[in-house]
C-alpha cells in the first residue's frame, strides 16, 4: 500500500499539473445506469450485478469511472465547460483473478467534457504520456492510436459489414492474446467469406509512423467521409503531441461500445501484460442520460498493471515497510512522559514519528525499528529528560547529534534532508 499510494500521488500531481479537478462518484450504481453502455461481454459476464432484497431494485458495482462520470455531468448541467475532471478510485470486474487482471482494482481517470476538437484529445494523449513517464517508464512503451470512425468507414461501409461489425471488433480486440491466425479463426467463425477476412487482416496489419500511415489510409479510403474525418482529426492530434512514443495502429478497436472517435492504448515493450492505459472519445455517452449531446474524451491508467510491470522490471520494490521516519526509543520508563514531549515536538515539525506503546525494553524497541527500516532513532532516557535534550541517531549515515527539545524537529529534518 505504501508503493501504491506513492504511485497514485504521482499520478494525481500530473493530473493537477494539467488543470484537472477531482470528483468522486458512488461505488454502487443503479443497474439501468450501466446497462447498454459497455457491450455484451461486460454486461453478461463482467459486471457485478445483484438485486437488493429489501427494495427489489437492481444495482451494480461500477465497472469503470467513465459512465458514472457521464451520469454526474448529465445531472449537473451548470458545470462550466470544458469540464476537466480526474477520478482515482476502485472499480470491479467479475472474473478470475490473475496477473494483471483483478476483481477489484484502481483506475486513474482524466476526462475533458465539452470540447469536440482534436486539441482536447491531444491533451489527453500528452497527459497519459507524462503520467507513464512520471511512474518511471521513461521509455519502453508506445501509445497506440486509432479512430472508431476510421474503423466504421472501412469495415462497415467499405467492406459492407454493417450490423455485423460489433462481433468483428470483439474478434480484432483479441489480437494481442490470440495472434493474427487466432483472429482469422474467430472471424471465419462469424461466417465471413475468406476474401473479407483477408481484407480485414490486411487492414489491421497496417501500423507505424503516424504521418505515413494516415497518408496511406487517405489514399486507399479517403473518399469515405468517416475515414476522411478520422484522418483529419488524428492528424490534428499528432501535430500537437510529443509523438516520439505514438504509433497509429488500425488493429486497435477498444472493447467498449461507447467510443465514437479517437481511441488510444498504452502498451509496454516488456513485460507482456496487456495495456496499462486506454481511452478515447465518447461524444454520445452523456447524451444517453440527457436530451443534449455533449462531446467528451478521456483516458484511464490501471495502477495494478503498472505495479506488476514495475516490480517485474525492477523499477519498484516492496522494501519500504513503514512511512515512519523516526522512532523515539525510551531508555528509562521514568522518562516516558518526557519522551512523549519529544515525540510531540518531532510530529509538530512534520517528522513522521513513532513512540513505544508497549513499554518494551530498549533492545526490543531498537529491533522493531530495525525490522521496519526506520531511519532515525531518537534516544530519550533520564539523562536527556534532565537536560531537556534528545539524542538522534541516523541508522544510514551513523551520524549522532544531540538536540535540545525545541530544536529536535529541526535537527531531525536536517538529518533526513527534508
Amino acid at each position: 500500500m505504501i508503493l501504491r499510494k506513492d504511485l497514485l500521488s504521482r499520478v494525481e500531481r500530473v493530473f493537477q499539473r494539467y488543470g484537472f479537478d477531482p470528483i468522486d462518484t458512488p461505488a454502487l450504481e443503479y443497474w439501468e445506469t450501466l446497462a447498454g453502455k459497455y457491450g455484451e461481454e461486460a454486461e453478461n459476464r463482467l459486471i457485478w450485478r445483484f438485486t437488493d432484497k429489501w427494495s427489489g431494485r437492481e444495482y451494480a458495482l461500477r465497472y469503470d469511472l467513465t459512465v458514472p462520470m457521464a451520469r454526474f455531468v448529465a445531472t449537473h448541467r451548470d458545470i462550466p465547460m470544458p469540464f476537466k475532471r480526474y477520478h482515482i478510485g476502485p472499480v470491479w470486474r467479475h472474473e478470475e483473478p490473475q496477473k494483471g487482471r483483478y476483481r477489484e482494482f484502481y483506475q486513474c481517470d482524466a476526462d475533458i467534457v465539452g470540447s469536440p476538437h482534436p486539441e482536447a484529445d491531444a491533451e489527453i494523449v500528452e497527459l497519459v504520456i507524462d503520467v507513464i513517464r512520471e511512474l518511471g517508464f521513461s521509455s519502453g512503451f508506445k501509445v497506440r492510436l486509432n479512430d472508431r470512425r476510421l474503423l466504421r468507414g472501412i469495415f462497415e461501409e467499405e467492406l459492407g459489414l454493417g450490423d455485423a461489425i460489433l462481433p468483428v471488433y470483439r474478434a480484432i480486440d483479441k489480437l494481442d492474446k490470440i495472434g493474427v491466425e487466432g483472429v482469422r479463426g474467430e472471424l471465419l467463425k462469424l461466417g465471413l467469406q475468406d476474401s473479407t477476412v483477408d481484407r480485414i487482416i490486411d487492414i489491421i496489419s497496417i501500423q507505424g509512423d503516424p504521418g505515413e500511415l494516415l497518408g496511406e489510409v487517405a489514399r486507399r479510403y479517403g473518399g469515405n467521409k468517416l475515414v476522411a474525418d478520422a484522418v483529419k482529426h488524428l492528424e490534428g492530434i499528432i501535430g500537437l503531441v510529443d509523438n516520439s512514443s505514438v504509433v497509429v495502429d488500425l488493429s486497435l478497436v477498444r472493447g467498449l461500445d461507447y467510443y465514437t472517435g479517437p481511441i488510444l492504448e498504452v502498451v509496454l515493450d516488456k513485460p507482456r501484460i496487456g495495456s496499462v492505459a486506454g481511452g478515447g472519445r465518447y461524444d454520445n455517452l452523456i447524451g444517453l442520460f440527457t436530451s443534449t449531446q455533449i462531446p467528451a474524451t478521456g483516458a484511464s491508467i490501471g495502477i495494478e498493471r503498472i505495479i506488476d510491470a514495475g516490480l517485474e522490471l525492477g523499477l519498484y520494490t516492496l522494501k519500504e515497510k513503514t512511512v515512519t521516519e523516526a522512532m523515539v526509543v525510551v531508555l528509562d520508563k521514568g522518562a516516558y512522559s518526557y519522551a512523549w514531549r519529544v515525540a510531540r515536538a518531532l510530529r509538530k515539525a512534520g517528522v513522521r514519528t513513532r513512540i513505544d506503546l508497549s513499554m518494551a525494553s530498549p533492545g526490543v524497541q531498537r529491533r522493531k525499528a530495525q525490522r521496519l527500516g526506520i531511519r532515525l532513532l531518537v534516544y530519550v532516557g533520564a539523562k536527556e529528560a534532565e537536560a531537556g535534550t534528545a539524542t538522534i541517531y541516523d541508522t544510514r549515515t551513523r551520524e549522532r547529534r544531540e538536540a535540545r527539545l525545541e530544536d529536535a524537529g529541526r535537527v531531525a529534518k536536517e538529518m533526513l534532508g527534508t
